[in-house]
């Protein structure tokens, strides 16, 4: 039973959302068996239903479950680790506009392709993105690139500090070595969980 559940959890993770119906599909089990696992995990706060789908027939809709915010995990010890370097630095406490570019700069880390092709600083950058926890890829679109965030790590406090999508920007920026213009902040996304979206100028 549990190991059923570990391999939902994972599935959810890989691919970021699934029905109960796909999911016994994949598993080889019925979906009403698959659907009680789910509800398990649901009222574990493991997952959330996150959109559903019309089935085609008489029948309700389709349910479409992800990873709960809880279970994707966040990245508040690193920003808070990085909040109180700059905290301590004497020369940046004193410029508050620049608090937030240090952050970024410390949570970057060491990046070897911040010069060079976009298509390598970008998957540097995705690279880094998903260590830190943001469910990050990207896409070709005709007017540069979009870098495409699945998952804030910092969704329990971004209500309260909404400063941090700022903070993504200049982090963005730092890891593919120029500035970003951040064009959807949680957008629906009809697959999966909102997303924030940021283009890349060539």
């Amino acid at each position: 039973m549990q190991k059923t559940r570990e391999r939902i959890l994972d599935t959810l993770e890989q691919q970021h959302s699934a029905s109960a119906h796909e999911l016994a599909s994949a598993f080889g089990m019925t979906a009403a068996n698959l659907r009680h696992h789910l509800a398990v995990l649901e009222a574990e706060g493991q997952v959330v239903v996150i959109t559903e789908r019309p089935t085609g027939g008489r029948g309700r809709p389709e349910q479409v479950f992800a990873l709960s915010q809880h279970a994707q995990g966040d990245n508040l010890a690193g920003l808070a680790g990085s909040l109180l370097a700059v905290l301590g630095e004497t020369e940046v406490a004193k410029r508050p506009e620049t608090r937030l570019r240090h952050a970024a700069q410390r949570l970057a880390g060491e990046q070897s392709e911040r010069r060079g092709p976009a298509s390598a600083r970008l998957v540097s950058a995705t690279r880094r993105l998903n260590e830190l926890g943001y469910r990050a890829g990207w896409e070709a679109r005709p007017g540069g690139p979009q870098i495409v965030l699945g998952h804030c790590p910092y969704a329990a406090i971004i209500g309260e500090h909404p400063e941090l999508c700022h903070m993504d920007a200049e982090l963005l920026a730092e890891l593919l070595g120029q500035p970003v213009e951040q064009i959807a902040k949680l957008e629906a996304s009809p697959e999966g969980p909102p997303r924030c979206i940021f283009q890349f100028r060539t």
